[in-house]
């Protein structure tokens, strides 16, 4: 089993949990993982992987997962941009002038987010199953689920699979998120059901309010100004990782988002859907990242 050394760090009144692995005194990476991912949703192949490339690994949980501070969102909302300063919180609690920051998903847009109001913190992206910053993807899912014809504007909604599986309304427990992880595997590469189970059953086991993960989508749909301030700003390097069968982002998302960043490198992985769930895949992905 891979060894970490656990951390909380205070990010204003929240404490952030997190956990470092490798030489402190090497280059950093900050794993910053999708909507209502906790941090051990990023693969221990993968940060081993990381670690043997010469690297320090940090993995978090965000706000309202894990063990992290579950806030009341109907008290006290929180943006997009709130949950990219707890990256911001996590380089503070490690007195880290800056890191290479690889984000999945929605942890893609929090780096997005750190690339273009934060330049000096960030020695590189990842972007990793991800879509451009600022961008609604509301309205092409609602036509999709309508059986509306696209926009010609709009990045593609989300694949009929996946929108299939939201539809069964299936009740919340480690057997429907297997199910749905079976959906974000897609259907080429093969799917590590013992392994997402693991990885499920020890998230729900330390998590303190599994139901507050759920607030990560309130604050998506919460208007942001900083959201959308131009993309091609980042000076960053960055490297745009996205799987040709992703069921969530499908391909045009990543494409637009690698066109959208001055140098941005895009590298198309075969087979690969939304998660790391296929055998071999998180060390595929872990040398991929730019360091």
């Amino acid at each position: 089993m891979l060894d970490g050394q656990e951390r909380f760090v205070a990010s204003g009144p929240l404490r952030i949990w997190t956990e470092r692995f490798g030489a402190p005194d090497r280059p950093a990476v900050l794993m910053v993982m999708g909507s209502a991912a906790q941090g051990v949703s990023c693969p221990d192949e993968l940060v081993a992987r990381l670690v043997e490339r010469g690297v320090q690994v940090i993995r978090f949980d965000q706000r309202d997962t894990g063990r992290s501070s579950v806030v009341d969102f109907d008290t006290d909302p929180y943006t997009i941009a709130d949950m990219a300063r707890d990256c911001l919180a996590v380089l503070d609690g490690y007195e880290l002038e800056s890191a290479h920051v690889a984000g999945c998903s929605l942890g893609g847009i929090l780096a997005q987010w750190l690339g273009v109001h934060a330049p000096g913190r960030v020695r590189s992206l990842t972007l990793i199953s991800s879509s451009p910053m600022g961008h609604n993807p509301g309205p092409a899912r609602k036509r999709a689920q309508a059986g509306e014809p696209p926009d010609p504007d709009d990045l593609p909604p989300p694949a009929p699979a996946f929108l299939a599986h939201q539809a069964l309304g299936l009740p919340p427990g480690v057997e429907s998120d297997v199910a749905l992880f079976r959906v974000f595997n897609g259907p080429v590469r093969p799917f590590d059901e013992p392994a997402a189970r693991a990885m499920l059953e020890l998230a729900l086991s330390r998590a303190t309010d599994p139901s507050a993960a759920a607030n990560h989508h309130r604050a998506v749909w919460l208007a942001e100004p900083t959201l959308h301030a131009p993309l091609s700003s980042i000076t960053a390097p960055t490297t745009v990782l996205h799987g040709d069968q992703d069921p969530i982002y499908p391909l045009a998302h990543g494409k637009a988002l690698a066109a959208a960043i001055p140098g941005a490198v895009l590298h198309v992985v075969p087979g690969m859907g939304h998660v790391f769930t296929s055998p071999g895949l998180p060390e595929e992905v872990a040398d991929l990242i730019r360091l």
